[in-house]
């Protein structure tokens, strides 16, 4: 059984399962973008190494998202430890961009915040 969403079925937010819904279904769950964009900017870890540079994040939370980002294609495991897929750093370059938008709305929102 898959434990990651499927396009085409129900996912949270979306009746009809759109791929977009189910992609940003399995990119909501708690430190899966974390994750995705801590081994694209860095390279591959292992589990210690990866756990480390996330900071708060739980062996067991960890361990779950590798589980199914890798489930997902978007990231492998080799003797180098865990690193994206060529399909997830194609994902990272279309993040980086709205990763950029989000650091220029921040500065608007604490503008508008220190008026």
């Amino acid at each position: 059984m898959t434990s990651i969403p499927i396009p085409g079925k129900p996912v949270r937010g979306s009746k009809s399962g759109d791929p977009i819904m189910a992609l940003f279904d399995l990119l909501g769950r708690r430190w899966a973008m974390g994750i995705l964009w801590t081994l694209c900017k860095t390279g591959p870890s292992t589990f210690r190494e990866l756990q480390s540079q996330c900071g708060t994040i739980s062996p067991t939370v960890l361990n779950t998202r590798l589980k199914e980002l890798r489930e997902a294609q978007l990231l492998h495991h080799d003797g180098d430890g865990y690193q994206a897929t060529k399909i997830g750093q194609e994902l990272y370059g279309l993040l980086r961009p709205i990763g950029e938008f989000s650091s220029m709305w921040a500065d608007i929102i604490s503008d508008v915040e220190s008026k």
